[in-house]
């Protein structure tokens, strides 16, 4: 069996949590759950600043809301076949999936990061992956191709921390697993 990943589907703007419901009600009919594990509508936490009237005059006030974050995307992690592919495409609010052509794309590693989605096997991973006191080599970013000695790992947040020198000292620059390799 193929390995689940995060794939991207495109929607009518605001049919987002509508396209949701329907995904599930089609994956507990076809008995799907197995091979489609999620569906998400990514949400944050804003804070607004609103006019509100009072007896005396307006009065601006702050207000925490939720928002989409991907207005008309839905997150789903799923078993790409030609059965999941068919559910999902055929829901109603799907305009397709986000990929080249017709064909769906999964999420890289970088991209599930920088929305907060760990992948599966990765915290688990984490130690295998870097120790405080190897040697790592910094891939992307302002200290591309640096060289340093691993000095913290959190696999909370899936960071490890270096030091560089800056200014005739040496600092320390937390990055991301993303933009770091083991050598």
């Amino acid at each position: 069996m193929e390995e689940a990943r995060w794939y991207v589907v495109h929607t009518y703007s605001g049919y987002e949590n509508k396209v949701k419901a329907n995904i599930e009600k089609a994956i507990e009919n076809r008995h799907l759950e197995d091979q489609i594990l999620e569906v998400r509508v990514p949400i944050q936490e804003v804070e607004e600043l609103r006019t509100k009237k009072t007896k005396t005059g307006e009065e601006q006030v702050w207000k925490s809301v939720q928002k989409k974050m991907f207005p008309g995307y839905v997150l789903l992690y799923m078993v790409m076949n030609n059965d999941t592919w068919y559910v999902v495409r055929n829901t109603r609010g799907v305009t397709g999936f986000v990929g080249p052509g017709s064909q769906p794309m999964p999420l890289t590693e970088t991209e599930m990061f920088n929305l907060g989605i760990q992948a599966a096997n990765m915290e688990a991973d984490v130690e295998t992956r870097f120790a405080v006191g190897d040697t790592v080599k910094v891939i992307s970013g302002a200290w591309k191709d640096t060289i340093a000695k691993a000095t913290a790992i959190n696999p909370a947040k899936m960071t490890v921390t270096i030091e560089v020198e800056m200014f005739g000292r040496e600092q320390p620059v937390v990055l991301n697993f993303t933009e770091v390799r083991k050598i």
